[in-house]
């Protein structure tokens, strides 16, 4: 299914092969013969398996019930799949006649779902891609969509386009001439391919990608999947939202291991480029050298990238953010002043002007 991850390791001089489970996206699970009831649904606390209470047992029901987007029928049932066959024959994997219902591309009844219509050859799904002139949203230079085809084209249009966008410049210091990317190449890929994953598609919100002078916003709808905290986000745990597309792009080699992709983009970009609410997940991918500043600390680093998010941020909500007090916060700004990566407009009330080297 694509899943689960089987990789072979060591710990303490000796040889273990590690499983790596996804957690279910049809939460709650139940013992059948005593039903979806406090006696039959259990969470773990601890070393403990207690019984779930009652109301958790409904919100995990309802949110199940609304984000499964293989339960979703499709209202028209002649759906075409040839970009879809060519992309697993360009694999080297053969699909049968059976191929729909192996993928869990029908629902209980057989019948094609919304997974099915959004990897057919014809769609109204549209992923945008826009650019813009400065760091604000106000002056289009480009607005694209990527769309009206197997979201797998559409992926890998998305791909390229900011592959594109992510251009070679050169770097030169005292020691050496070297070529470097806006953003590191392997990182991007992951973010791009997670937010097309992970996004929930039972809403009218689609994945958007936006690039800044300074930076990339990359949005995908709906916050973090039920059951998932942030902690267990950041270190790679998983709760696939769309464990159908996620085992057709594991099987097309657009997703490689399950779980990587987070712990990946954070050896490059700090936690506070991420940002959740209860409707959204956004990522903001400040231009500089691998994701990183190289004259400033890891502290310092996380100030400007806390300010590239909010340019209103105050002095207090830096500290609360980093967990140290003002006065600390108000060195690290003077640095990040005297360097020219940061400058304050209108005082007070006023905002924060960044400047990033590229």
């Amino acid at each position: 299914m694509g899943l689960f991850d089987i990789i072979s390791t060591l710990k303490d001089g000796q040889k273990i092969i590690k499983i790596t489970l996804a957690g279910g996206p049809e939460k709650p699970y139940y013992i059948k013969k005593k039903g979806m009831s406090e006696k039959g649904c259990f969470i773990r606390i601890g070393a403990v398996a207690k019984p779930m209470p009652r109301k958790m047992i409904d919100e995990l029901y309802s949110k199940r019930t609304r984000s499964s987007i293989r339960t979703i029928k499709y209202n028209h049932q002649t759906l075409k799949f040839e970009q879809f066959k060519i992309y697993y024959q360009e694999s080297g994997k053969k699909l049968n006649q059976q191929f729909a219902s192996n993928l869990e591309l029908t629902t209980e009844d057989g019948l094609l779902n919304y997974v099915a219509y959004m990897l057919s050859d014809g769609n109204t799904i549209s992923i945008k891609v826009a650019k813009f002139k400065g760091k604000s949203r106000v002056d289009f230079i480009e607005n694209n969509e990527y769309g009206n085809c197997s979201l797998i084209k559409a992926a890998k249009l998305v791909l390229d386009k900011i592959d594109l966008e992510n251009k070679t410049i050169t770097e030169i210091t005292p020691k050496e001439r070297g070529d470097i990317r806006l953003w590191d190449s392997i990182d991007l890929r992951e973010a791009i391919i997670n937010t097309l994953v992970h996004n929930d598609y039972t809403t009218e919100g689609l994945p958007k990608f936006e690039i800044f002078d300074d930076r990339m916003v990359i949005t995908s709808s709906e916050g973090l999947p039920s059951g998932l905290s942030q902690t267990e986000f950041f270190e790679g745990y998983s709760v696939p939202r769309n464990k159908e597309i996620m085992r057709v792009f594991k099987d097309l080699r657009l997703v490689e291991q399950l779980d990587s992709g987070v712990p990946r983009i954070l050896k490059s970009y700090n936690k506070v480029c991420f940002k959740f609410s209860d409707n959204f997940l956004r990522m903001t991918l400040p231009k500089s050298i691998g994701g990183q500043i190289n004259d400033l600390t890891d502290k310092q680093q996380k100030v400007l990238q806390l300010i590239i998010t909010n340019h209103k941020i105050t002095r207090k909500e830096l500290a609360e953010k980093l967990q140290i007090n003002t006065s600390a916060v108000q060195k690290h700004l003077s640095v990040l002043k005297d360097k020219k990566y940061l400058e304050r407009i209108g005082g007070t009330r006023g905002y924060w002007k960044t400047k990033i080297p590229i």
